[in-house]
């Protein structure tokens, strides 16, 4: 029924119009922010699905770090055990050059001793000058019972714990010395001892590395994993964004036009008074 005082067609041109243009809005907010979900009453349960997966690649990726440092320190460790092992390797050698017969009693004190027991005194410099942001790592308790974190969860984690190194605790009394043909046989059982302790470190060291090394990559796979599903969820399909945008933007253009011809028809109507 047409009428003057009520323009029907006109408030449903306007109602459309505002519809199709919040619509518009929204998809141009989507290829601004590259974000499927602008706002929370978007998408509220992916949102929160969304969130979650991106805390998690986040803390994924801070465990990252943490292994990669704990991979630094177990190379710092290593190196210096090789070293240690090194060492002990020469004072192995002079220490059987002493247990020998025909090396005279002045030859073992001046010569050989004196570079057994230098030697010896290196061992502590290398413990006390491998360290880590300040902390020795083969002396002292910063390498006994450390956690690092490798998942999600506070109970997933790799614990490291190596043993105290020490000339004194490698050597002891029975091989700090070979300044006779006596003390270098005691010797040469106390270095041979030292060195498989030293070995065993070593084997521990590169366990805990291999473990590390295993935990990196999957790691790695989680956080690709996970940030692909949370693509799936929050990331904006640009290409259907771009198409909704089009059809919006075409019901936006004919949604005024309606408006516009729906404006003129009271006056359409004025004419039939005016005939």
């Amino acid at each position: 029924m047409p009428v003057i005082s009520t323009n029907n067609a006109a408030n449903a041109a306007l109602n459309y119009l505002n519809l199709n243009a919040s619509q518009e809005t929204d998809k141009i907010s989507q290829l601004a922010s590259g974000s499927r979900i602008v706002q929370a009453m978007d998408d509220a349960a992916g949102l929160a699905i969304g969130t979650q997966l991106q805390a998690n690649v986040t803390v994924y990726q801070e465990d990252s770090v943490s292994i990669s440092q704990g991979s630094s320190i177990l190379q710092s460790s290593d190196g210096a055990l090789a070293q240690i092992s090194n060492v002990l390797q020469r004072m192995m050698a002079l220490a059987t050059e002493s247990a020998s017969g025909q090396v005279t009693n002045r030859q073992r004190t001046q010569d050989i001793n004196t570079e057994y027991s230098q030697l010896s005194k290196e061992i502590g410099t290398i413990v006390n000058s491998t360290t880590y942001a300040g902390q020795a790592l083969l002396t002292g308790s910063f390498l006994s019972n450390v956690k690092f974190l490798i998942g999600t969860q506070s109970s997933t984690f790799i614990t490291l714990s190596l043993a105290t190194v020490s000339a004194a605790g490698l050597l002891g009394t029975t091989g700090s010395t070979v300044s006779t043909a006596s003390m270098a046989l005691s010797a040469i059982s106390k270095v041979g001892s030292a060195i498989n302790t030293i070995t065993q470190d070593r084997a521990l060291v590169g366990a805990y590395e291999s473990q590390f090394s295993f935990s990196s990559q999957d790691i790695a796979t989680n956080v690709q994993n996970i940030s692909a599903a949370a693509s799936v969820i929050m990331d904006a399909d640009v290409a259907q964004v771009k198409a909704g945008l089009s059809a919006n933007d075409v019901k936006t253009q004919a949604s005024v036009a309606a408006l516009t011809q729906a404006s003129m028809l009271p006056q359409e109507l004025l004419k039939l008074l005016q005939a």
